[in-house]
């Protein structure tokens, strides 16, 4: 994936996935990843190390130059402040203080401020904190720790959006059909607590589920075999490897339960490394299969918004883009029920086959039998392309020029050869940005087929004792440089509809 700055900076940051045996320093949310920042029209960028789950230096402020050496001093350093950073108790702790919250027979606790339950003995401690109600703490509630927690909310890193339970009740139903019995849940605390009431409930077949979340406040709720802290971003579990051995055990399939993994990522995440994180789960997943004829890819639910299906189908070709759309209570605009671009533009993307997942025609479905699955009732079949084109929700209409269907708000430019918006500025339309490597329009930097041997040359040349020529650089302009948020804001205005 690219990550380019505004035409006005000149440069872009390509994520690099390392390979060989080769670690990668770690940070309080583990391995950090590796990021290559390249310039328009240079042959070789700087690699750097920084935080894989925090866009947000504020957050993480880890950065290191990939070439800079690091002293012994500065090490040890680093490893203590990473441990003061990690969760006041562990796993275990928190299990045995869970047992003993339940044991108390009056006068439950919970510090909304610490976000933390309070046995007897810490409750002078947090006496000045903001508490919940006893009453308010029962064993229902519990059962139920999505709606004590405080989400979090910083979307440069780890914000969350909570699954409403129309959705959450859909992706449980459809998979009970299609007869999974084991759920890994990625991120999805929500799922996981449905799961776990409708086995208490005892009106289903009992299901299995297991929580990787990179929130340790699960912890205080959840065992061992219920719950482990996973980032999702570099596929590390902060429990090590007893951790790691309890996803190996519930991917085991000896049992005849068939598994199935749904992941909810950061929308700001990276879809590289997450791409990378979820490949290694279902390689894990493929070792432990004893059948012959098993397929090589376990069965997936990604759950991200339409405009990452490129990238998404980039990294898993397999997977499929359905219509249906998953709104969340906690997010101001992903609600059920809006139209037009109001709607909500998380969707699913799975490998599952796309006719056996039945979307709810009282919510506005319909099945295609042309394209052979379900679709929302505006995205209209076009017989020219063959298929029901929309992403977004609203009927898309068919550009003859173009040859292909595209945005209703959008016109043909005969200057820019393609469709846009009928404001856009012309030269600048999605797609004509080209390569940073070699400036070709027919592709992007990460596909360019000099970048690799640009490189190669540049290391033979050290290696036999050349000298690169100092660089030209051109004179920089006496006008102020514009800010970040001015940047993004020139971006966006060029790029969005």
């Amino acid at each position: 994936m690219q990550l380019k700055g505004s035409g006005e900076d000149g440069f872009g940051i390509e994520i690099v996935l390392q390979q060989g045996d080769r670690k990668a320093p770690l940070c309080v949310h583990g391995p950090t990843l590796l990021f290559e920042k390249v310039c328009k029209g240079e042959e070789k960028g700087r690699r750097f190390y920084a935080c894989s789950a925090c866009r947000d230096r504020k957050e993480c402020p880890f950065f290191l130059w990939e070439d800079e050496k690091v002293s012994e001093a500065r090490l040890l350093a680093r490893e203590e402040e990473n441990r003061l950073k990690m969760p006041p108790f562990t796993h275990q702790e928190y299990c045995s203080r869970f047992r003993k919250f339940l044991a108390l027979p009056l006068g439950r606790k919970f510090c909304q401020d610490c976000q933390l339950l309070l046995l007897p003995g810490e409750w002078e401690t947090h006496s000045s904190h903001k508490m919940s109600q006893a009453d308010d703490i029962t064993d229902a509630r519990l059962s139920r720790p999505s709606l004590m927690l405080k989400p979090l909310e910083n979307k440069k890193s780890n914000a969350q959006y909570l699954f409403a339970d129309r959705s959450c009740h859909f992706l449980l139903d459809t998979l009970a059909k299609r007869g999974y019995r084991k759920v890994l849940c990625v991120g999805t605390p929500r799922l996981h607590e449905l799961i776990k009431l409708r086995n208490q409930e005892g009106k289903s077949d009992p299901m299995t589920s297991l929580l990787l979340d990179i929130d340790f406040r699960y912890a205080q709720f959840y065992g061992k075999d219920e719950f482990c802290h996973y980032n999702m971003f570099n596929h590390h579990f902060f429990g090590g490897e007893e951790a790691s051995g309890v996803l190996q055990a519930f991917l085991s399939e000896e049992d005849g339960e068939k598994v199935i993994m749904v992941s909810d990522p950061p929308f700001g995440g990276l879809v590289k490394p997450l791409a990378h994180s979820f490949s290694q789960i279902s390689e894990t997943w493929r070792k432990l299969q004893t059948s012959e004829g098993s397929v090589l890819e376990m069965p997936m639910v990604w759950i991200f918004p339409y405009f990452f299906e490129p990238r998404i189908l980039e990294c898993f070709p397999s997977f499929t883009m359905l219509d249906y759309q998953v709104d969340y209570d906690n997010h101001p605009l992903y609600k059920h029920g809006k139209t037009g671009r109001k709607q909500s533009p998380v969707r699913l993307f799975t490998n599952l086959t796309p006719r056996d997942i039945v979307l709810p025609k009282e919510e506005g479905y319909r099945f295609c039998k042309v394209c052979e699955r379900y679709v929302w009732a505006q995205n209209k079949h076009c017989t020219k392309c063959n298929l029901c084109p929309s992403k977004d929700g609203r009927e898309w209409k068919h550009c003859s020029e173009c040859q292909k269907c595209v945005k209703p708000s959008w016109r043909h430019c005969q200057s820019c050869a393609c469709c846009a918006l009928p404001d856009h500025p012309c030269g600048n339309s999605p797609g004509l940005e080209g390569c940073f490597n070699c400036g070709s329009l027919k592709h992007k930097r990460r596909a360019c087929p000099l970048k690799d041997k640009q490189r190669t040359n540049n290391n033979r040349s050290k290696a036999k004792g050349g000298r690169n020529l100092p660089k030209q650089h051109p004179k920089k302009s006496n006008s102020k440089r514009k800010s970040g948020a001015q940047r993004r804001a020139n971006k966006l205005k060029k790029t969005a509809e």
